[in-house]
């Protein structure tokens, strides 16, 4: 069968609609623009932007410069003024008209997913409508959570990576706007600047308090993290930046780890089965786990298996691995329903391929490679940025994928003979956000748990992010400051009347203690 791209769903034609949507946010050349003290400019350098999906031009960005950004902290810092002393009723009123709006755009925003970060439809829409059910939530709780509590002294500073534009960056930024914070958001340079910029635009014509910058992380970092005007600093990424981020907050004049921070980076999330016979509830929470590719804060790559159970274990996980589908998000019509397409660019493909070949060399055992010509692609196209799935066993301790996620479908099996052990290969990397255990004996699973590096552990089945009435946060190197998610994501964007104790995974030397 030749496929296709479906019908209407074209680079060029998904972007035109955009610009149709809010013609305001772009230039008469079709550039995304900046919205600087409320209003959109053309200022900034324009910057190709590739698709992964093909690896063509998708669209460019104009990045601005750290002196271009500085001005429009200091902007936001008024805006954020005006705003903090907007009655509630009225700011409930304005997201409200927001969410509302980015639900009429709702395939749109999605189609601009699957381009911008290669996305299949069907996750692309779970991105959008978790976003705005998610902001649907705050808005029926947000006076009981506020009560006796008032907005930062500054703007929220969000600089988050590409892989959830709108589920994490743009819920959190429509979150702060109702506790009465203005907003700063950097698109993230791999992207989803377009999304966020028809996002945006909708936000501006609902009145909200938002400024959109497109920009180096390097440069615009400095400025979005050590400002005087900003009152809060939240950072979703890997450990790289989220260290660089902290080094920021450090070096800044006024010791600005008083700054309210919360710096998500990533761990190696690891599922540790020992004792255990459910194997076939165990396959379906597996497949569902190569979603997007495993491009996610919360997958799980690493499985820690009981010696014993290997045989049993492998008989369940490898026929998992060879049913997983992917390919082209947007090749069929219907769309078709994957599990996952490109990587976020033939870059970072290429950086994976050459930590398993690594791997190998240094003695894991390849147990799977798939090949791309499982996947489901256009005659002709650009396939640099797809990794088909692979699981290696045994991966040697110098090897990057022994200690670190590899962000994308690799997996790899550790074997060991103790709890002990269990424990130790589990916690390999240093803290981690989520763990699970499948155990038959879930009282002894629950005694396992207690030890393990994560903030969340699940007993015979996953955990994610969540958010709503559930926090989340990090253990060890995983995370910094704040933990939010429901009341703890509010608390982490106001202040009390008679101060703050937040709950949080804070160095000694901040003046908010864990609790």
């Amino acid at each position: 069968m030749t496929l296709r791209i479906a019908e209407g769903a074209s680079a060029s034609e998904i972007i035109a609609r955009a610009r149709a949507a809010t013609p305001e946010a772009f230039a008469p050349n079709g550039m995304p623009r900046n919205l600087i003290a409320g209003e959109w400019s053309d200022v900034g350098v324009p910057a190709p932007v590739l698709t992964p999906v093909d690896n063509t031009v998708l669209t460019a960005v104009a990045r601005v410069d750290a002196g271009t950004a500085r001005a429009a902290v200091r902007a936001a810092l008024d805006q954020h003024r005006e705003w903090a002393a907007t009655p509630l009723a009225d700011r409930v009123e304005r997201v409200s008209l927001a969410v509302a709006a980015m639900s009429g755009e709702r395939d749109l925003l999605a189609l601009l997913l699957a381009w911008e970060i290669g996305k299949p439809w069907r996750l692309a829409c779970a991105d959008v409508d978790r976003a705005l059910d998610g902001v649907r939530w705050y808005l029926g709780e947000i006076a009981a959570m506020l009560d006796g509590r008032t907005p930062l002294d500054g703007p929220v500073s969000n600089i988050a990576s590409w892989n959830y534009p709108m589920s994490v960056l743009v819920h959190a930024e429509l979150v702060q706007l109702l506790a009465g914070n203005a907003v700063i958001a950097k698109t993230p340079s791999q992207g989803g600047a377009l999304c966020l910029t028809v996002a945006h635009a909708l936000m501006r014509r609902a009145g909200l308090p938002a400024t959109l910058l497109s920009g180096g992380g390097e440069e615009l970092g400095q400025v979005l993290v050590r400002a005087p005007e900003v009152g809060a600093v939240a950072f979703v990424g890997g450990r790289s930046n989220g260290g660089k981020v902290a080094a920021a907050l450090l070096d800044t004049p006024s010791n600005s780890l008083a700054k309210r921070h919360f710096i998500e980076q990533e761990g190696l999330n690891a599922w540790g089965v020992w004792d255990f016979s459910q194997w076939d509830l165990l396959a379906g929470f597996l497949k569902k786990g190569f979603e997007y590719g495993k491009q996610r804060c919360t997958a799980y790559p690493r499985f820690v298996v009981q010696r014993d159970l290997v045989d049993k274990f492998l008989d369940m996980y490898l026929p998992v691995v060879r049913s997983v589908r992917f390919g082209h998000p947007l090749a069929g019509d219907p769309l078709p329903d994957l599990d996952f397409g490109p990587l976020i660019s033939a870059a970072k493909a290429d950086e994976l391929r050459r930590k398993v070949d690594e791997a190998i060399r240094g003695g894991a055992v390849p147990l799977h490679r798939g090949s791309l010509d499982r996947g489901r692609f256009l005659d002709g196209q650009d396939t640099s940025a797809y990794v088909a799935p692979s699981v290696l066993l045994a991966p040697p301790g110098r090897s990057r994928l022994m200690h670190a996620e590899p962000f994308g479908p690799v997996d790899t099996i550790v074997v060991v003979d103790t709890t002990d052990e269990l424990l130790s290969q589990m916690n390999a990397s240093n803290g981690a956000l989520v763990a699970s255990l499948a155990c038959d004996d879930e009282e002894l699973a629950a005694k396992l748990a207690v030890d393990l590096q994560a903030f969340k552990v699940g007993i015979n089945r996953p955990r994610s992010r969540g958010d709503r009435a559930e926090p989340f946060g990090g253990r060890g190197a995983s995370w910094k400051g704040a933990f939010v998610g429901g009341e703890h994501l509010v608390r982490a964007v106001t202040a009390g009347v008679d101060g703050d104790r937040l709950y949080g995974n804070f160095p000694e030397y901040s003046r908010y203690p864990v609790v």
